[in-house]
């Protein structure tokens, strides 16, 4: 369809579309006039460029509507009279989505919205893309046709160039006079509403996890000097990607190797290049030209059902950021890390646990994310960490600047962007009476957690970093009752050694003194990756091949680290927890495993654990169902709520949308638990609820009234458990969590919160 009209003089021979249209809008914004003029001219010369008989410009005001500021075609009576609400007709839907919108029949689709005043009744095509700034959507530009037609790939990228252009010239008031209709969502104060990940509260300055390299100019001068800027950036980013392959743990054959070489390939695309190459040569700078070859791209992909096509879509999008880090002269999104301020809140569209650990925790007081849920591995660490974090924050990241000062309240799930003085005033007093009530908990610390009626409950700490372990005298914990061994793992550059191992584990039991550790073996799986060892692709990894079948299908590795376990706690006692049993002959296969390393250091002169404990985590429900065959087998059981339950209730907790959905005081659950800690009380095996419904003080509290007598949690959660603890009757908790079962009571939580109100326990920490 683009095409040039012939009436043009100053049309050159040879000459495309795209940069006809950047060298006309260079001239327009050179020209005299106000920014109403400016505006017409620009749908005048796109309709002309584009054979299109209409152009419109929208922009987007305070409230989020829609305003027709600029119109070729349509009804000039129609020009700032036309609003739409937000996300009103297809235009509408361009804005609020985000998203290019072509239909070859516009008034035919459900979300059109037909505006007689306009006179469009008699144009069928419509395409539309959005006037988007560092992710702010400004306002749409579209075109219609009376034929009824799909627009071509070709017409896409050229009105999605065009569109950056105009809206650089929005935001840097070269269109001066069409600034009200501009949102200023990123200048004003700001709430966003989440949920909650890891309670407290954070005021600070925000700091952009992988920040967005802004494009601050757009049309380039020199298209020779962006060419050979393109091509030495990206010679430059084929030789990182290259490096890649020379590492040490990424040597070896593996999945992992045939990932980096179709990112490798994806990296030495020629297509990718020649579109790069042609968008510099329509008049845009080097970096323009990636964030419109990456947009144009993007939205080609992400037509495709196929998931093929997604990752590719998701290894363009991370080779166009890298690429354009090498144009900004920095190739890794760590190099802003040094300039973390003293009070640092990270802002991440997604983010995994060892990414979290990349940071300086010293620095950092709270984390906000626009995915995640309560039972992710980052909330769980977050928790571990004493940072008030935040998930579920919906476009977080576009309303956000760096260094702008935020308010983290992870009680709410709240967070307060640019906040006013009142309101830091307000928060800074509520942190007051939060370290307050913190300090009374501090006195509890060497208080032995006992009921009113004198039942000693143990409460232990999760924990899974050395740099944990001075937690566990400042929490007043019992012990260690979960150590996740799998995060020395995450964060090394490969598999460590056997001497690395001991070590670690050495230092751990010399930090708990005489207090126990339960070591829990690799768990590796789901949303837990290590890059230097191989794992299948799997549609559900946090069912697949993980954990305990990692270690019988791969022994070696398993005997490896029950070795230096082993060696580590020499003439002590041990205790190995082993993750994800789904059925009770695998313990024995394990202890099997056990032996051969106890047989092996023996004969080698090294000296044994004075005991050791092996014990299993119950988090797959098919083991409740064989408990007199698999309570035998084991010296404790550990309870993983946040797995049993995501199993029990077929709900992936790393899923927001369902990981909220079913409650964890509801009877199914509840009578599970209650079902186990009978059994083991017949076999006289130790129970511990070591998931993170230990450490909310209204479950603890059922916890001990289903007949658990050990919890652990994070570090953060012990003060107000042990509170809740030393407030509660044991007994009358029993009969009133027994007759709630009994009852089949619907609301469980709510009798329970009814409950510790008329009692009078503790249970809003």
């Amino acid at each position: 369809m683009v095409a040039r009209r012939g009436e043009d003089p100053r049309t050159l021979p040879g000459e495309t579309s795209l940069r006809i249209i950047m060298r006309r809008l260079r001239e327009i914004m050179a020209e005299e006039g106000d920014g109403q003029e400016k505006l017409d001219r620009i749908v005048r010369q796109i309709s002309g460029v584009m054979v299109a008989e209409v152009c419109s410009i929208y922009l987007k005001r305070q409230d989020g509507s829609l305003e027709l500021f600029a119109s070729e075609g349509l009804n000039p009576t129609a020009v700032h009279t036309t609003r739409l609400k937000r996300g009103e007709g297809l235009v509408g839907r361009c804005a609020e989505l985000g998203v290019t919108v072509n239909e070859p029949e516009a008034s035919s689709h459900p979300a059109f919205s037909y505006r007689p005043e306009t006179g469009e009744d008699v144009y069928h095509s419509l395409l539309a893309v959005p006037i988007e700034r560092s992710g702010q959507i400004l306002g749409v530009l579209d075109i219609q046709n009376r034929a009824s037609k799909e627009y071509s790939d070709e017409d896409i990228e050229v009105l999605q160039a065009t569109a950056m252009v105009i809206a650089e010239n929005l935001v840097s008031g070269a269109v001066a006079g069409a600034g009200p209709a501009i949102e200023v969502s990123r200048s004003q104060p700001t709430v966003i509403e989440g949920e909650p990940l890891s309670d407290g509260i954070a005021l600070g300055h925000v700091v952009l996890h992988e920040p967005r390299i802004v494009v601050t100019q757009l049309m380039s001068d020199n298209p020779v000097l962006e060419i050979e800027r393109l091509d030495k950036a990206l010679v430059k980013l084929q030789d990182h990607i290259d490096e890649m392959f020379e590492h040490e743990q990424l040597s070896a054959a593996g999945e992992h190797r045939d990932v980096l070489e179709a990112y490798r390939m994806f990296a030495h695309d020629k297509g990718w290049h020649r579109r790069l190459r042609e968008a510099v040569e329509g008049g845009l700078t080097a970096e323009a030209a990636v964030e419109r070859v990456q947009n144009a791209m993007r939205n080609r992909m992400l037509r495709q059902h196929d998931t093929y096509w997604r990752e590719r879509q998701r290894d363009l999008d991370d080779l166009s950021d890298r690429l354009m880090r090498v144009l900004a002269g920095r190739l890794t999104s760590a190099d802003d890390e040094s300039m973390m301020p003293p009070d640092t809140i990270l802002i991440a569209r997604t983010m995994g646990p060892a990414e979290l650990l990349d940071y300086d925790r010293t620095k950092l007081r709270g984390l906000v994310v626009e995915d995640g849920s309560s039972q992710s591995h980052v909330a769980i660490v977050a928790k571990a960490l004493g940072i008030a974090a935040i998930g579920q924050a919906a476009g977080v990241v576009e309303r956000v600047n760096a260094g702008d000062a935020a308010i983290v309240d992870a009680v709410t799930g709240e967070v307060h962007l640019r906040p006013s003085a009142e309101v830091i005033s307000a928060y800074s007093d509520k942190v007051r009476f939060r370290a307050r009530k913190q300090k009374r908990y501090q006195t509890l610390r060497d208080r032995a957690a006992v009921t009113k009626d004198g039942v000693r409950i143990s409460v232990h700490m999760n924990a899974g970093l050395i740099v944990d372990m001075p937690h566990l005298l400042e929490s007043g914990a019992d012990g260690v009752g979960l150590y996740r061994t799998e995060l020395q793992f995450m964060l090394s550059d490969n598999f460590p050694r056997l001497d690395k191992q001991t070590q670690l584990y050495r230092s751990v039991l010399k930090e708990a003194g005489n207090r126990p550790v339960i070591f829990r073996t690799l768990d590796i799986g789901g949303d837990k990756v290590l890059p230097y060892l191989r794992q299948p692709s799997e549609e559900n990894p946090a069912m697949g091949w993980r954990a305990i079948r990692m270690a019988l299908d791969r022994p070696e590795l398993f005997r490896l680290q029950v070795r230096a376990m082993m060696k580590a706690a020499e003439g002590a006692e041990l205790r190995i927890m082993i993750p994800m049993v789904s059925a009770a002959f695998e313990m024995g296969a394990i202890r099997a495993l056990v032996e051969k390393e106890k047989t092996f250091l023996k004969k080698h002169g090294y000296t044994l654990p004075s005991a050791i404990l092996l014990g299993a985590m119950l988090e797959v429900p098919a083991l409740l169902f064989e408990l007199d065959a698999f309570l035998p087998r084991v010296d404790f059981v550990s309870v993983g709520s946040n797995d049993l339950l995501q199993f029990m209730f077929a709900a992936d907790r790393t899923n927001a949308r369902v990981a909220s959905r079913f409650d964890v005081l509801s009877p199914a659950p509840l009578r599970a638990l209650k079902t186990l800690v009978k059994a083991a009380k017949k076999y006289k095996v130790p129970v511990t609820v070591c998931g993170e419904m230990a450490g909310r003080p209204i479950e603890a509290m059922t916890l001990i009234g289903l007949g658990l007598r050990s919890v652990s949690m994070a570090p953060a959660s012990i003060g107000p458990v042990k509170a809740m603890i030393l407030s509660l009757n044991a007994e009358k908790i029993t009969d009133c969590v027994d007759a709630l079962l009994k009852e089949g009571a619907k609301d469980v939580r709510l009798h329970l919160q009814q409950f510790a109100e008329k009692e009078g326990v503790e249970i809003d920490g």
